[in-house]
């Protein structure tokens, strides 16, 4: 498992998320090596490469937060889960609107896979509400409750299923943290260091804002992929959040 986090330092706890080619991945990850100890596959990437992209970052010696948001039927959720563990990943995500069941399902594919192939059981997230969506967008979708009673009542749902934790907007974080408690992985994308563009996240916050609300690991990606020098804007950020 991941966690316990409370006594890895912050910078640790980046998370580069390489939303591109497997070219550019390959490039950003060697430009951060030594710095960056955690790098994100999504779906552009992993659906371009497949299992082995994660392998190859593994090799490299990063860890590996695997962002498939699985969401189907507990069955095939746990058939996914057990397909990650097997390919490495040290962290893995999938939504929380799922339901309980299907969330078990996915932390008893994890296990299986882990106890088969003697490895490291990997963190289990439960994705709430996504930090690109508002007040507004979350009504359209036919939820009544307010942002941060949605965001809550779904994390509640991930922890009595027995997952590791939870994907939530820095907002949220203090909340959840006070609700979730103190060993919870909570992760948070939607980050943005100070003065950086906000792209389509709608739930934003710096990276020393959102450990200071409660996050256990933060997500950047375009502040630091699209820089001019990955390497100097993960560096300004360490240093921001050292400071």
């Amino acid at each position: 498992m991941v966690e316990p986090f409370q006594d890895i330092p912050r910078k640790d706890r980046v998370i580069v998320a390489l939303d591109c080619s497997a070219e550019e991945a390959f490039s950003l990850a060697d430009a951060l090596e030594g710095q960056a100890k955690w790098m994100k596959v999504g779906m552009t990437l992993y659906y371009a490469e497949g299992p082995a992209i994660v392998r190859a970052l593994k090799e490299m010696g990063y860890n590996v937060f695997l962002d498939l948001k699985f969401h189907d039927i507990p069955h095939q959720v746990q058939g996914a889960a057990y397909s990650a563990t097997v390919s490495g990943a040290d962290m893995l995500t999938m939504h929380t609107v799922g339901g309980v069941d299907m969330m078990r399902a996915a932390q008893k594919g994890v296990e299986e896979a882990a106890a088969e192939f003697n490895l490291a059981v990997p963190a289990t997230l439960g994705i709430t509400v996504l930090t690109s969506m508002n007040d507004a967008a979350l009504a359209e979708t036919g939820v009544s409750r307010a942002m941060a009673d949605q965001v809550v009542v779904l994390a509640e749902q991930a922890q009595r299923s027995g997952i590791s934790g939870v994907v939530a907007s820095p907002q949220e974080a203090s909340r959840l943290r006070g609700t979730l408690g103190p060993d919870t992985l909570i992760v948070t994308p939607g980050v943005r260091p100070s003065g950086a563009d906000r792209g389509d996240q709608s739930r934003v916050a710096t990276p020393a804002q959102a450990f200071d609300n409660g996050a256990s690991h933060i997500v950047i990606g375009r502040p630091i992929t699209q820089a001019p020098d990955p390497k100097k804007a993960f560096l300004s950020i360490a240093a921001e959040l050292a400071d």
